[in-house]
């Protein structure tokens, strides 16, 4: 009977910490999605008149080009809360879609880890971050590289202060990043 008892509290603290995370890495190099590509468009040269010497001989002005980007709404470098944490969280806008951006990302492979938009301030104590107002915007989805996601049309920024690595199960910041909207 004992030894069942032990089996089962062995399984349960398998399942709950999953201690092989702590040797595994994962890596997605994600471009930014079509919508927030930088597009140059550009003008062809026209033909305009000078008063020179030929007053009739056309001339070409030079071509006009224009750059449209997303517009970063906010950025700031990952701290360490729980884990190790590294990388830049940009905010993005383009054409009224957001998206949270990851760049240079690293951080501890974990279970249930997801990435939250937070009310609480980067730095905080790493167990505050779901007290007050989040977005929550999916499973992180690679411990390393560079990743998007997507913010909801709906959702409600006011008052964001943080990008945070929030891990579900244990209810604690793996890391955290600034964010002044």
């Amino acid at each position: 009977m004992a030894l069942a008892i032990a089996l089962v509290l062995l399984a349960g603290g398998l399942w709950a910490f999953q201690p092989w995370k702590l040797f595994t890495h994962s890596t997605v190099d994600e471009a930014l999605p079509a919508g927030f590509q930088v597009a140059a468009t550009s003008t062809t040269a026209a033909p305009t008149t000078t008063a020179a010497a030929d007053p009739t001989a056309p001339t070409l002005t030079a071509p006009t080009t224009t750059v449209a980007g997303p517009k970063v709404l906010a950025e700031g470098a990952f701290v360490n809360a729980e884990h190790k944490t590294s990388g830049t969280a940009r905010l993005l806008e383009q054409n009224g879609a957001r998206l949270l951006r990851l760049e240079g990302f690293s951080t501890s492979d974990g279970p249930d880890v997801h990435v939250w938009l937070s009310a609480t301030k980067s730095g905080s104590d790493w167990k505050a971050y779901d007290d007050g107002h989040f977005v929550k915007l999916g499973k992180l989805k690679a411990t390393d590289g560079n990743q998007n996601y997507t913010i909801p049309a709906d959702a409600d920024l006011t008052g964001i202060n943080s990008v945070v690595i929030w891990c579900d199960r244990f209810n604690v910041a793996f890391g955290s990043a600034p964010l002044s909207l």
